[in-house]
């Protein structure tokens, strides 16, 4: 399949911008702290969708604006509408924001998530769903869905909750609705690290700097087992990384770091 490029997309729901093959996305309802619609979400999941086509990025950073990350639902927009659904109806929205999810794990880019102030309900779900979470002390994480007289089993939180901190703790926050504490996030190893509210983006941009330096291909492959692994036995794994480390031996990446270490130079990746 012929890849695409994306950098010069201009999504009507979200900002979007690339920079040395870095995209970052903003929502862009600060005055409501960025809630989702129909739409947004919609548009999301089809821009994960197109990134495992797409040659001209490797990382994504999911940002926040105007001091917020994302209140979830637009309660006019979404959560009304919802009440008036029939179960058809209702059935195709949960599923379509199940979709975002399950393209931000198959995207094969690394995502990070950069998190200030108001991180709820379905903005949450985001965070938790990125492979990387950074946050600002002032950052309040709630999967507040059954404040909202709903389950907590929404877009996977079930299942991805618990792996990230415990099936304990992510019971309580499930049955609770309570907000998860910056400090509490980051004992729980939710939040990788927190950084002033300043130096946020700045953080945020040097990890994935970071990482779009290395073999990007490679950290595809890394992307696919870390979620796949998940339902295979310890047998399954280690077979399924035998196969997937072997691909990645076939690359020129691995021969650049072999002759850069011969040389001893710092390997320049190129990502094939």
């Amino acid at each position: 399949m012929q890849q695409s490029e994306l950098a010069d997309l201009k999504p009507k729901h979200f900002s979007w911008e690339v920079s040395d093959r870095i995209a970052t996305i903003r929502l862009t309802r600060p005055e409501r702290k960025n809630p989702l619609t129909f739409e947004s979400y919609a548009e999301l999941r089809d821009t994960f969708r197109a990134l495992p086509y797409c040659s001209d990025i490797d990382v994504v950073v999911f940002a926040s604006q105007g001091g917020n990350f994302c209140s979830g639902g637009d309660v006019h927009e979404i959560i009304g509408p919802l009440t008036k659904m029939n179960m058809k109806d209702l059935l195709a929205f949960t599923r379509m924001t199940g979709d975002l999810v399950k393209a931000m794990i198959h995207c094969t880019k690394p995502v990070i998530a950069a998190v200030d102030g108001i991180c709820v309900g379905a903005g949450a779900i985001i965070a938790m769903a990125s492979d990387l979470r950074i946050a600002t002390p002032e950052a309040k994480c709630a999967f507040l869905f059954a404040r909202v007289g709903l389950a907590g089993c929404d877009m996977g939180a079930c299942a991805m909750l618990p792996r990230i901190i415990g099936q304990g703790r992510a019971a309580e926050l499930l049955y609770t609705g309570r907000s998860m504490s910056a400090a509490e996030g980051e004992r729980w190893g939710f939040w990788n690290s927190l950084h002033d509210a300043a130096d946020l983006d700045a953080e945020a941009r040097k990890l994935a700097a970071r990482i779009a330096a290395g073999p990007n291909f490679a950290h595809g492959i890394t992307k696919t087992q870390l979620n796949q692994e998940w339902n295979m036995s310890l047998d399954q794994a280690i077979e399924a990384e035998a196969q997937a480390q072997a691909i990645c031996m076939q690359t020129e990446d691995f021969t650049r770091a072999y002759n850069a270490f011969v040389a001893k130079e710092t390997p320049v990746f190129k990502g094939n």
